[in-house]
């Protein structure tokens, strides 16, 4: 399986309600899993959805024609929606975020706020930032993307911890366009 299959078979497990794939064929194996969450109970993570791909050493290549369906696997049950005061606070934070834009992933990586341990992160909240401006890095296999912002604006909110999985389109920053 190259990595193009491997890449589309991520897409499609990510459109799908699979929370776990596994394939093993002869020496081939692979793994991955995604955690989704229903509605967020008060003081639980904001996290969303995270993925993990666990690499398996291969002896050769296995042809797609080859390879079988995957097996459903049970999905643990969604947790019990919160109380009725969580609509009218959901409502609220809405309310309060809906004037800020969003810098978004463009990439499946590793989330880091700056360039190594030592330095000082690239933005932190209160920062004015333009349009081009570096605001995170995002590690893909062992490759270091800068992410330029797209919009103009103050950093209102950091929605990822350092060193932390991104998925592809996942919010990173909340920016305040009129900052």
């Amino acid at each position: 399986m190259n990595f193009k299959e491997v890449q589309e078979l991520i897409r499609l497990i990510n459109k799908s309600n699979l929370t776990e794939f596994k394939m093993e064929k002869g020496d081939f194996k692979l793994s991955i899993r995604t955690k989704k969450y229903g509605r967020l109970l008060k003081n639980q993570s904001t996290n969303t959805h995270t993925q993990s791909i666990v690499p398996v050493a291969t002896t050769h290549q296995v042809p797609m024609q080859q390879m079988q369906a995957p097996q459903p696997v049970a999905t643990p049950a969604p947790p019990p929606p919160a109380a009725a005061a969580a609509p009218a606070d959901a409502k609220e934070a809405a309310a309060e975020t809906s004037n800020f834009l969003e810098v978004k992933s463009p990439i499946v990586g590793t989330f880091y706020r700056s360039s190594s341990p030592d330095k000082d992160a690239f933005v932190v909240p209160g920062d004015v930032i333009q349009k081009g401006s570096v605001v995170c890095i995002v590690e893909a296999m062992k490759l270091f993307n800068e992410i330029e912002s797209e919009i103009s604006g103050k950093i209102v909110k950091v929605l990822v911890d350092d060193a932390s999985p991104v998925e592809y389109d996942q919010p990173l920053f909340l920016v305040d366009p009129k900052g």
